[in-house]
């Protein structure tokens, strides 16, 4: 017979009699009153919070690159464009002899919301004869223009357009905003791919359906030079450097100041993720299905890796004095305004008296993590040749952390860390010739491709 203490159901619902059992075990709990009374008057992240974690925090490095200041990416998803233009920043200013400088986010914004469109508008036609039901035509269609992106992306907009100091194309409303020249954006691609679609089904020529998509193009155009201005072709280009010496270099195309002046050899990065699922193999490259934006561009090909083996390279990139671009799943056990993270930074299990013991696979699996922002690492500190905290530029302006940098101790790397890009020639010689195998392609909703949906 069952016990009386058993919910006396059989199709799922919540009884009363369930109902009533859950509120007495509250009631009789020993700790979860006191929570209540805690949490309920302050931040359960302040409950939880693990303060010596935090007292042991600090700012030093043995390895330390910054004197610069962070960016601000503001109320906008360009965590990754803005990582890789502090990253190529580094080199720019060492070159110039400037104490401070930024590359005009704008600019690249623009360049891949064009790309991005003409990307999205390329998948639909490949896509028309599909249902507009089908899971794969549902996602391009939740997904036409976000603001997220990756390194190869990035790469890809730097190779084919270029740099743009900031100076010659600054921050708009939108730029720095970008919720409503989204909306527009989003609005004008899928009656665009409507269009395209109905146009396919009945009979149109192939020629036709591509005279159709470059009219959306061209309202794509319009709408971003709208919102985000137009982009010089040339500029004339001069500055006074930290010394105020005034130089002089005549007028530059954006990729004519690219070839110049940015000292970070992009051709030679690769991606290195660290995916533990079972059904991700390690020294295997992978690919996800409609992750990109420049047509003719490079794909998005990660080479999954050992933590530990990313750790390696990271520490050393940062050692023989160049930042390290990364991605990651920032807000798990993040403390913003101390700028902090750890992987036991909060006692969530101690203050609900819960377990939350998935691993880094099963969280992968249930969609309890995924790639959300890329930072630039710009310091390490070493003991005993392995990495105890690395040092974050961050883009979130100055009001967290220290003037915008953070702290990751390296618990936090282990469990939240994804991806790097790295110099190809660092890693082993037989994942070098890994990278040369066909990718394995993920659909395109797979977690590995997150960090583009921003």
């Amino acid at each position: 017979m069952p016990s009386s203490h058993e919910p006396q159901t059989t199709n799922g619902a919540l009884t009363p009699e369930r109902l009533a059992e859950l509120r007495r075990e509250f009631a009789d709990h020993p700790t979860a009153r006191l929570m209540q009374n805690a949490v309920t008057q302050t931040s359960v992240d302040d409950v939880a919070l693990n303060r010596s974690i935090v007292t042991q925090a600090d700012h030093t490095f043995s390895n330390l690159l910054d004197d610069w200041k962070v960016t601000n990416q503001k109320s906008s998803g360009r965590c990754w464009m803005f990582a890789g233009l502090n990253l190529l920043r580094v080199g720019a200013m060492k070159t110039m002899k400037l104490k401070n400088f930024e590359l005009s986010q704008n600019y690249t914004l623009f360049c891949d919301k064009i790309e991005r469109a003409n990307y999205f508008l390329e998948a639909i036609l490949e896509t028309a004869a599909l249902d507009v039901g089908d899971r794969t035509v549902a996602w391009l269609l939740a997904h036409p223009i976000d603001d997220g992106g990756q390194w190869n992306m990035f790469a890809n907009v730097v190779r084919k357009y270029g740099v743009l100091p900031k100076a010659l194309m600054p921050e708009t409303e939108s730029s720095s905003n970008t919720r409503r020249m989204n909306a527009a954006l989003r609005s004008a691609l899928r009656e665009g791919a409507k269009t395209i679609r109905d146009q396919r089904a009945a009979g149109a020529s192939s020629e036709a359906l591509r005279a159709a998509k470059q009219r959306i193009l061209s309202v794509v155009f319009r709408v971003l030079c709208v919102h985000l201005g137009t982009p010089p072709k040339r500029f004339l280009w001069q500055w006074n450097d930290k010394d105020k010496a005034f130089h002089r270099d005549g007028e530059l195309s954006p990729c004519e100041f690219a070839e110049k002046y940015l000292a970070v050899p992009i051709d030679e990065y690769v991606c290195l993720v660290h995916d533990p699922r079972p059904t991700s193999p390690m020294g295997r490259t992978f690919t996800v299905q409609y992750l990109g934006n420049v047509v003719d561009g490079r794909r998005v090909i990660y080479l999954n890796v050992p933590i530990e083996l990313m750790k390696e390279i990271a520490m050393r990139t940062i050692v023989e004095g160049e930042p390290v671009w990364f991605g990651c799943d920032v807000g798990k056990m993040m403390r913003r305004d101390l700028g902090l993270w750890d992987a036991k930074l909060f006692d969530y299990a101690g203050v609900y008296d819960a377990r939350f013991g998935l691993g880094k696979a099963d969280r992968l699996f249930y969609h309890e993590t995924l790639m959300t922002h890329a930072m630039l690492f710009t310091g390490v500190d070493v003991v005993d040749g392995k990495p105890r905290r690395w040092r974050v530029e961050n883009s979130w302006g100055e009001e967290s952390g220290q003037k915008g940098f953070y702290i990751m101790n390296d618990s936090w790397f282990d469990e939240y860390m994804f991806e790097v890009a790295a110099r190809r020639n660092y890693l082993p010689e037989d994942l070098q010739r890994a990278l040369e195998i066909e990718p394995i392609v993920l659909p395109p909703w797979d977690p590995m491709g997150s960090l583009a949906r921003t």
